[in-house]
């Protein structure tokens, strides 16, 4: 089978060019090549994060590997068979575990046996989805979409100490079905004001003026004093909950920035979506291609594309030969569709 060539330096440039690739060569079998790996960021090549998901991807799939080590900026993968189990995902620094997981879980779901994932490392970073937006947003759509995966938490690893760890179990689910998300419906917002080893009354400040910007009830706010966490941190995560999706919206407290700043900006990007009214929001956009990819199809209403979703949907069409078009219906309201057997849901 003929070697996929990726330039790592397209598009948005960072290490998602990796992880689908490397997604995408597990389920397709097809080799590749990917170079200039992450080559405009200030550390390019390979970080932990993504050399962690490299071995996992590689023992997934008994693939053959040239190229894995800290700071390489060409990687060579060839899969063999995909294989369910156990695996233990140690990231060993506050990178994403959640990211790592992207790079093997579609894999799993195709396996010819369960699988049980241990992942250590960043739980809650400002670089990646947190665990709440697997748990409450991308994980429910999937299943609908035929996905059999359960996560569990066992400890918080916020920047920049992590130590966080949770477990995945997957169920081999075959292939998945073609999904649409097209209409939101009415919404309950619930906030959550997250703290570990700092005092509470930053998460009340966020809180406070998350109840002025968005209305919501001070019955649906709630402050949570995190002990199992190895550092100190601070997340405010609203979420938006409709019959047909949750979106997770996050901010993350950082030394300097005060809890008003740290809430009105996430209040911003909360109400962007809410104006908007489409059920999926920016970061979900992304991560649904690659599973309606596989499902061969799908459609979706969505905001403004992110350079992460331009990109990704470029890297799925090297590996994928399913017809994407990406189109705006108004400003800021986008449809993106795969496939071609959905297209009676495209009006």
């Amino acid at each position: 089978m003929s070697q996929i060539n990726i330039d790592g330096s397209q598009g948005e440039g960072g290490g998602q060019i990796l992880r689908s690739a490397l997604a995408l060569s597990l389920v397709t079998g097809k080799p590749f090549r990917i170079t200039r790996i992450r080559a405009s960021r200030q550390k390019p090549g390979l970080l932990r994060q993504h050399l962690t998901a490299v071995q996992a991807a590689a023992a997934v799939g008994g693939a053959t590997v040239s190229g894995a080590e800290l700071g390489s900026a060409t990687l060579e993968f060839a899969p063999a068979r995909i294989a369910g189990g156990e695996y233990h995902l140690a990231v060993g620094t506050a990178g994403s575990a959640t990211l790592v997981l992207q790079a093997v879980l579609p894999a799993l779901l195709v396996a010819t046996a369960a699988s049980r994932l241990i992942l250590e490392g960043g739980t809650h970073n400002p670089s990646a989805p947190p665990f709440d937006f697997l748990d409450r947003t991308f994980l429910p759509v999937i299943r609908r979409m035929g996905a059999s995966v359960d996560l569990s938490l066992e400890a918080h690893g916020f920047y920049p100490a992590g130590g966080g760890r949770f477990t995945v179990s997957v169920q081999p689910s075959g292939r998945l079905s073609p999904l649409v998300l097209l209409r939101r419906g009415e919404v309950k917002i619930r906030a959550r004001g997250l703290v570990a080893s700092l005092p509470e009354k930053i998460a009340k400040r966020e809180l406070d003026v998350v109840r002025q910007r968005l209305g919501v009830d001070r019955t649906d706010c709630r402050v949570e004093s995190i002990e199992t966490s190895a550092g100190p941190g601070n997340v405010l995560m609203i979420e938006i909950a409709s019959p047909e999706v949750a979106e997770v919206v996050t901010g993350f407290g950082m030394k300097g920035v005060t809890s008003e700043h740290v809430a009105s900006t996430t209040c911003d990007e909360a109400e962007v979506y809410l104006n908007a009214g489409v059920p999926v929001g920016t970061h979900l956009a992304d991560q649904l291609l690659l599973p309606m990819a596989l499902a061969g199809g799908g459609v979706f209403r969505t905001l403004t594309p992110s350079a992460h979703t331009i990109t990704n949907a470029a890297v799925i069409r090297q590996f994928i030969d399913v017809p994407t078009t990406i189109e705006q219906e108004q400003d800021g309201i986008y449809r993106i569709a795969m496939g071609t057997a959905l297209e009676e849901h495209t009006t």
